[in-house]
């Protein structure tokens, strides 16, 4: 028999720990409910394989072994994936608080635009600031493009999702202007900006890579997007908003502030991934370099079940889901537009799971 007492948690301790078992198991049951809807997906998609006449664990082993096979094709899912993580985060954040701001791919076209403006002018400017300058003005272009759209929601009571999705339309022929014009590159063959200076491209993290700084900043962005969102007055003000406007209104807070200040971060985050996509990945402003980044970038935060952190994993998926298509599609002859087949699949499935677990969704 022991004569010394076992230690018992104060009050305090104990509602913490609650408090800790409750988020594990709600994480952990969400991530089962997201990693059940891609298997689900994938093993849809791999009966269609297998209709058009192809064993789709052939398929599946090219597709595995174009994102995983050396090192050039992880970095290039890495690469593939950042301004998914970027993007896909800020819309999370606004689908969380209600606003269905689908117009990132917009903002990260204008975003490029502000980055090469900045970094075809480089010489005029410090050298350690070219960067960070460049990156600044791509994110202030996309969340000045975002904000627009606020405005016009706000003042005219134009609806979020009509403003940000035409918006998307202005901003990539925007792209398309800027490069028939000053920033075009004189006698190039396609619209396309001059390759901006060394000096303005991002530094890579692994020399005689491909690997730029942008994963890095991803990953700093994501967790502090996670602080910002469940630690702060902010964060919680966008929670309320996304469960009850009317709750919103009784406590007194004033919902279209938020919505502003909540469209332009997330919309400077699309501008940044704009930015970084230039400046890490084209090294030069390319007409139609955003194609899709916008609208992947809402498959990844309903993927990421709206949490700015698993924005990460999910945004990672996608990335390495489009490195491999185009090896399932040169060694096994799959197109590798197949892949928009698992998107879509995902995202009805991610949806059904969304349903199932988000009545119980912490606030």
């Amino acid at each position: 028999m022991s004569l010394v007492a076992e230690p018992v948690p104060s009050p305090s301790h104990r509602r913490g720990i609650d408090r800790l078992v409750d988020a594990l198991s709600g994480s952990a049951r969400t991530s089962l409910l997201m990693v059940g809807a891609v298997a689900l997906a994938l093993a849809t998609t791999a009966c269609l394989i297998l209709l058009a006449g192809t064993n789709p664990i052939t398929a599946y082993g090219a597709l595995v072994r174009g994102a995983f096979g050396s090192l050039d094709r992880v970095i290039f899912g890495i690469n593939k994936a950042t301004p998914y993580i970027l993007a896909g985060a800020g819309v999370a954040l606004c689908f969380r608080a209600k606003v269905i701001n689908i117009g990132a791919e917009g903002q990260i076209a204008v975003g490029g635009i502000g980055a090469t403006f900045i970094a075809l002018n480089a010489a005029l400017l410090p050298v350690v600031l070219v960067v960070p300058l460049s990156l600044a003005a791509g994110a202030l272009c996309g969340a000045i493009w975002a904000g627009l759209a606020a405005i016009v929601h706000l003042k005219r009571g134009v609806h979020e999702v009509l403003c940000t999705l035409l918006l998307n339309f202005v901003g990539v022929l925007l792209v398309s202007e800027v490069l028939h014009g000053d920033m075009g590159e004189p006698g190039a063959g396609f619209p396309q900006s001059p390759l901006i200076a060394r000096v303005a491209r991002l530094p890579k993290l692994i020399s005689g890579t491909d690997l730029h700084i942008g994963i890095l900043l991803a990953v700093v962005v994501v967790v502090a997007l996670h602080v910002l969102f469940w630690r702060t007055t902010f964060g919680f003000r966008l929670r309320i908003m996304g469960e009850s406007r009317s709750a919103a209104d009784y406590v007194g807070l004033s919902v279209p502030r938020a919505t502003m200040r909540v469209m332009l971060l997330a919309g400077g985050l699309a501008g940044l991934a704009g930015g970084i996509e230039v400046l890490g990945v084209h090294l030069r402003l390319i007409e139609g370099f955003s194609a899709g980044f916008g609208f992947n970038a809402v498959a990844v935060a309903l993927l990421a079940s709206l949490n700015p952190l698993a924005v990460l994993p999910a945004g990672l998926f996608l990335g390495f889901l489009e490195a491999g298509a185009l090896a399932m599609q040169r060694e096994v002859g799959v197109p590798s537009s197949l892949v928009f087949v698992i998107q879509g699949l995902t995202m009805i499935f991610v949806l059904c799971a969304i349903g199932i677990g988000g009545a119980e969704r912490k606030v």
